[in-house]
């Protein structure tokens, strides 16, 4: 699994013209599930996003995760995470998992990460969707469940 992760003072998507997901401080995590990704690979990256120290602390150094600063995540299904660019300019995507599996380790993610005691809010997975952010930092931090990438 891929995600990347994103330090917002808020963030919202929308489909269809409404509102599905907001959230205020905390991280957007755009997340991408790839050919083979399998249970372990959801609970690593539900993991390593909650507890990534990206907020700043009393000394202004980034030394606190999500649990500390009460943030939340807004959770988007984004399998072009696993677009692949070498041969020519369209982007080839076989590395993404099929979208009926990909969905259940999506969601799988968003629970584990619930289950660690963060809110979190998540987009319409395979639709069409406008997410609007105000990155704070900006901190942008890329996660995969991978051990090369």
């Amino acid at each position: 699994m891929r995600a990347v992760a994103q330090r917002v003072a808020g963030a919202r998507v929308r489909v269809g013209g409404s509102v599905v997901g907001e959230i205020g401080r905390g991280l957007l995590v755009y997340l991408g599930v790839g050919a083979g990704d399998d249970e372990a690979a959801a609970a690593y990256l539900a993991e390593k996003v909650v507890g990534l120290r990206v907020f700043e602390d009393a000394a202004g150094k980034m030394g606190l995760d999500l649990p500390a600063v009460g943030g939340a995540v807004l959770l988007i299904s984004q399998f072009t995470l696993y677009g692949d660019v070498r041969r020519g300019r369209r982007p080839s995507f076989e590395r993404a998992m099929e979208p009926v599996a990909a969905e259940a380790l999506y969601r799988r993610a968003g629970a584990l990460m619930r289950a660690r005691g963060v809110v979190v809010e998540e987009g319409i997975f395979r639709a069409d969707m406008l997410v609007e952010s105000v990155n704070e930092g900006p901190v942008t931090i890329l996660v995969d469940s991978a051990r090369e990438f």
